[in-house]
């Protein structure tokens, strides 16, 4: 087992480059399942949840290479259309592997997800939506069995957005017959890569970005190529990096429309923001002002910033409240955060945050992907040493976190247990 070791109170500068990001990786790295052939796609982050998906991919038969950062997927001896347990248990992501393996070969097993303890996060608006263009959907003995000689296109309507569930869907539905309408489908910038990279080989999609997606069929779908966008998680951590140190970082690659919930925040507790020609500065304020923020769907604020914005409010000159509207279970970073002697007090859905001049090191444990990015955040802003273990879960999702931190001044490296 690792641990990330963190010495506080450096005032980060410099720049950073973004990585690609995860949440547009994934689903695309699984839409190449949906063409015959050799697609290809450059800027995928090295991280564990991208290795489970490779490791998913080959299971398939598929033939996936890495050569100078970028994926060449073979998908001409798919041999399988089951995603096993093993593999589907330690990331969520690959229940998308269901809609492409359904509408290029009508049959698809896949078993129930896994991924970070944050709360439930039912597939059964996947399911329902599926069921709609003609699915066969069994639950069998933790696996969900899929089958339909031909989908066909419909007009569906997701009770809440959802992420995956409106990517699956595109996927099946662009080799569906007839057209396929999406409402109150998920407007993230990562839906709108996919689309892009869809149309790119063949499909017809409109609305991508929007509550209402329009999706023609096709018969058949050329290879993938593309280049996976930044990761704007990423980005907005080491935007807040550079607030709650006071310093002044070059985020490469965070792009503003991506971030305009943030940046409103950011701005609101006294960081300024400046675009630049490949990015985004950040220059931390000497004390920052207390922010209410309250999680949403895209364009609202992320919920999977809101762990590393409650770091940055436990040095905050004042009192904050953080509620959490996307997750029942996304306040376990809480409990860690005290023992670094930060003031919060759960509320139901919400957290009390009264800021502290100081927070002070500790021995601290990662709960989930974006909980380990917090404490690190609250260990750069400390006095004397955090120790940060089961980092395996900030694996999953940031590519070298402590190698880029470093770069910018921080007193931070991995050691073992």
């Amino acid at each position: 087992m690792e641990k990330i070791v963190i010495k506080g109170g450096v005032s980060l500068s410099g720049d950073v480059q973004v990585s690609g990001a995860k949440n547009s990786a994934l689903p695309l790295l699984f839409a190449a399942l949906l063409a015959d052939g050799v697609g290809e796609i450059s800027n995928v982050p090295d991280l564990r949840d991208i290795n489970t998906a490779v490791k998913l991919l080959r299971e398939l038969g598929a033939e996936v290479d890495l050569q100078g950062g970028c994926y060449k997927i073979n998908t001409k001896k798919i041999q399988s259309v089951e995603a096993p347990y093993d593999l589907v248990k330690t990331m969520r992501a690959s229940v998308l592997v269901l809609g492409p393996l359904l509408a290029r070969f009508g049959h698809a097993r896949v078993s129930l997800p896994g991924g970070c303890a944050i709360g439930a996060r039912p597939i059964n608006l996947h399911l329902k939506g599926l069921e709609a263009l003609g699915a066969k959907i069994q639950l069998d003995h933790g696996y969900v069995e899929a089958r339909a000689e031909k989908l066909r296109g419909a007009k569906i309507s997701f009770d809440l957005p959802t992420v995956g569930g409106t990517e699956n869907l595109l996927m099946a539905a662009s080799l569906a017959e007839g057209e396929t309408v999406l409402e109150n489908a998920a407007r993230e910038p990562e839906i709108v890569q996919l689309a892009q990279a869809l149309n790119a080989m063949g499909a017809k999609i409109t609305g991508a970005g929007t509550a209402i997606i329009r999706i023609q069929g096709v018969e058949k779908l050329t290879p993938l190529m593309c280049q996976v966008i930044p990761d704007r998680i990423e980005a907005g951590t080491f935007m807040i990096a550079a607030a709650i140190t006071g310093g002044n970082v070059l985020v490469r690659g965070a792009v503003s429309e991506d971030q305009e919930a943030l940046i409103s925040k950011l701005t609101e507790a006294g960081a300024v923001i400046t675009p630049e020609a490949d990015g985004l500065r950040v220059v931390g304020p000497k004390k920052l002002a207390p922010v209410d923020i309250r999680t949403s769907v895209f364009p609202g604020f992320p919920t999977d910033m809101q762990a590393q914005f409650m770091a940055l409010m436990t040095v905050a000159d004042g009192t904050s409240r953080i509620s959490e509207t996307v997750f029942e279970n996304r306040f376990m970073h809480v409990c860690e955060l005290q023992r670094m002697g930060a003031d919060i007090q759960i509320d139901g859905h919400s957290a009390i945050i009264r800021g502290a001049e100081q927070m002070t090191g500790a021995p601290v444990m990662a709960t989930d992907l974006r909980a380990s990015a917090s404490l690190i955040l609250a260990g750069l802003a400390a006095q004397n040493t955090t120790e940060v273990s089961r980092i395996y879960h900030l694996d999953r999702g940031y590519e070298k976190i402590e190698k880029k931190l470093a770069a910018l001044g921080a007193n931070i490296w991995r050691e073992q247990e």
